[in-house]
């Protein structure tokens, strides 16, 4: 349930409040301090291929003055206003990452064009390592979203205004590439898929722009980030790239700003930020220990390179550039990849049975298992053990039985399990490695009626 948050209070309908008191009765006490409209911190790139700046902005596009109304018009008798399109769906919701990608700008016959805009950004984000490999960790839906007018607020300057459905609009916060949207209508969308973790907002322009949003779980909304990005520029699919990595992967920013010095503090949380320099995270073994000296995809060595999390000095990134840096670069760099992939397995399942776990199966109960397909940097492998003996002749099955694997008639009761790990070379960290491992274990009772039951 959404949290109640302040709603804003214009100047004119504060003023218009006071002058009615004042002629009606002079002894009525006026709040001087109208209440604010919620902010929250967004992440734009000014420019194709550069650095990344912060900023505060509005959760909803009425803030933003002179620049959307509220729609003029319902979407037209047919129209596909709320309908839900399936991607790539590679299992349910409880065993999937979900990004749900919305439209705005588009009218009612131009959904077709938001489908293909759709699918080129996501293939284009996918592009990229390791969501290539690790996509049967992910589904992908979109929600139609009909606009009254065709394009966006903004595009191409900033004295044009469109009526839209998510109200996105260029020039939010005075910033000429950066795309804000109205974070509830967004949201109203999004919740007509099966499950919103990650949305995309795509705005129907073929401008340059975007931006991430970031805390909105704290705002009351069932998803932390939201990704606005231009659909027909093909610079603008990095940008989501990078925010879903803040969100998925916990990775911090690299990029840095002048105007904060150096950074005095202790050692930070960032995975991908330090204090330490290359010497000494190899003595205490901390943070990316494991891949110092490597060769990465981003170009050159894993080190400890100065300037990370906005502060140029003092603080530590691990290569020269990397996408969390600036997006004239499609990779991650290895550590950055390794928590790319521990958030994947942080947000999916892998393994999955529709034979309940909790309940007991016969021997000769068949168990079949589901494993998320994965490809490229993934290296998976599933394993069947009875008793805790690993029966080396199963591996690689998804159905077996537990008489076959050598569950014996002798009245007592046996345990099956079912073990789904990665032995992915990207994964180094123990911690990750247990992330990337699941298992699930079947009661073998001795005797009686199968009381297993499928969900």
């Amino acid at each position: 349930m959404r949290t109640s948050r302040a709603v804003a209070i214009s100047v004119g309908v504060a003023l218009t409040a006071i002058m009615g008191a004042a002629l009606a009765t002079p002894a009525v006490a006026v709040d001087p301090e109208p209440a604010q409209e919620p902010r929250v911190t967004v992440e734009y790139f000014p420019e194709p291929g550069g650095e990344g700046r912060r900023t505060e902005v509005p959760l909803n596009t009425e803030a933003a003055t002179g620049r959307s109304a509220a729609r003029s018009a319902a979407p037209a008798a047919g129209a596909t206003d709320g309908e839900v399109g399936e991607l790539s769906v590679t299992g349910p919701s409880a065993d999937r990452l979900d990004v749900v990608i919305v439209g705005d700008g588009y009218t009612a016959d131009q959904q077709d064009a938001f489908h293909t805009a759709a699918a080129t950004k996501w293939a284009a984000i996918t592009g990229i390592e390791p969501y290539s490999s690790y996509q049967g960790l992910m589904n992908v839906w979109t929600v139609d979203a009909v606009s009254a007018e065709s394009g966006i607020t903004g595009d191409p300057t900033a004295d044009v205004t469109k009526d839209t459905a998510l109200g996105s609009y260029f020039w939010c916060s005075q910033t000429e590439r950066l795309i804000c949207a109205d974070i509830d209508k967004v949201a109203s969308y999004a919740a007509k898929a099966p499950e919103a973790d990650l949305v995309i907002v795509i705005s129907n322009s073929t401008k340059y722009g975007g931006a991430g949003y970031s805390g909105l779980e704290a705002e009351g909304y069932p998803f932390d980030g939201v990704s606005t990005l231009s659909s027909d520029n093909a610079q603008s699919s990095m940008i989501a790239a990078h925010e879903i990595a803040h969100s998925v992967g916990l990775l911090a920013d690299e990029y840095t700003y002048d105007s904060y010095g150096t950074w005095t503090g202790g050692e930070v949380t960032d995975i991908n930020s330090s204090t330490f320099t290359a010497e000494q995270m190899a003595a205490n073994r901390t943070k990316w220990y494991r891949w110092l000296g490597e060769s990465d995809p981003t170009g050159g060595t894993v080190g400890t390179y100065e300037g990370s999390s906005y502060y140029p000095f003092g603080i530590y990134r691990p290569t020269s550039n990397s996408l969390m840096r600036a997006l004239n670069i499609n990779d991650f760099n290895l550590p950055g990849r390794e928590a790319m992939i521990a958030g994947f397995y942080r947000e999916a399942n892998a393994l999955s049975s529709k034979v309940r776990v909790s309940s007991a199966v016969l021997r000769t109960s068949r168990i079949k298992v589901d494993q998320a397909e994965l490809t490229g940097l993934a290296a998976p492998e599933l394993r069947w053990y009875v008793d805790g003996v690993r029966v080396k002749r199963a591996q690689g099955l998804t159905s077996v039985v537990p008489a076959a694997l050598g569950v014996p008639a002798d009245g007592r009761k046996h345990t099956v399990t079912v073990e789904a790990l990665d032995r992915s070379k990207s994964i180094r960290d123990p911690q990750v490695r247990a992330e990337a491992t699941e298992k699930l274990t079947w009661t073998v009772k001795a005797s009686g009626r199968n009381g297993h039951k499928k969900h």
